[in-house]
């Protein structure tokens, strides 16, 4: 049996949806991303190749569910979602935070505190539940955008006050689309939203050979970990240096 698996492992690629979310996922950069890199080589050290087709993220996530791709990279861990998946080990843990222009008064302890707000929102993030539940419910004003250049450019125009973002994907947004100058007027707050925000390879439960690929990905993802080579491929982010972006007083 593991000679056979072996056999199909190495004759087949993967198709695997995904969308963009720089320095993560993106056709923009040779490697596609952080994390389909780690994707990518926890694959390869299962005797898979991988093939990435970038899409809308909700669009990805639909056909993946229906089995016209082999599985869909990276995302957060939800629940209410995970059922159709079989739902990969941690590919990488991700760091959300509160991203605001310096203007804003801006703290928070609980997510309460947002109500004076204008929250900028991805509509297909994940973020936490907590989050969109109250968003749904007008406990805060909340305007749902498609992307995080669009939540930075509306800080930077004064249209919403705070966006939550994932730390190194402020970065690269910062670091490609603004000046220094932009990024000055922009700081994050070092309280994280949560400390366990994961992101997970989604295989769909439609496909017979799911469950022994969400168990050879793991197999392989294990073996990466425990290599040098995990911790320098998340070593390739760099912040502008006009960012008040590493926690500091403010």
């Amino acid at each position: 049996m593991a000679m056979s698996l072996s056999v199909l492992a190495q004759t087949h690629t993967l198709k695997i949806a995904t969308g963009e979310l720089p320095p993560y996922m993106t056709a923009a950069r040779a490697d596609q991303g952080i994390s389909l890199s780690v994707v990518r080589r926890a694959f390869e050290l299962a005797g898979y190749q991988v093939e990435y087709t970038f899409l809308p993220w909700s669009r990805a996530l639909a056909e993946t569910r229906l089995g016209k791709w082999d599985a869909t990279a990276a995302w957060g861990n939800n629940p209410e979602r995970n059922p159709p998946f079989f739902v990969s080990d941690n590919v990488v843990t991700e760091k959300w935070v509160f991203v605001y222009r310096n203007a804003v008064k801006f703290s928070w302890n609980n997510l309460a505190d947002l109500k004076p707000y204008r929250v900028a929102l991805i509509q297909d993030y994940t973020y936490t539940p907590e989050i969109w539940s109250m968003a749904n419910a007008g406990d805060f004003k909340s305007d749902k955008i498609p992307n995080d250049l669009s939540a930075i450019k509306m800080l930077l125009l004064d249209r919403v006050d705070v966006a939550p973002m994932e730390r190194n994907v402020a970065c690269d947004v910062l670091q490609k689309n603004f000046t220094d100058a932009d990024a000055a007027k922009l700081s994050v707050d070092p309280k994280q939203m949560t400390d366990t925000f994961t992101s997970h390879v989604l295989l769909p439960r439609s496909l017979a050979d799911s469950a022994t690929r969400a168990a050879d990905f793991n197999a392989g993802l294990k073996k990466l970990k425990a290599s040098p080579e995990y911790a320098k491929i998340l070593a390739q982010v760099k912040c502008p240096s006009g960012w008040s972006g590493t926690g500091a007083s403010r």
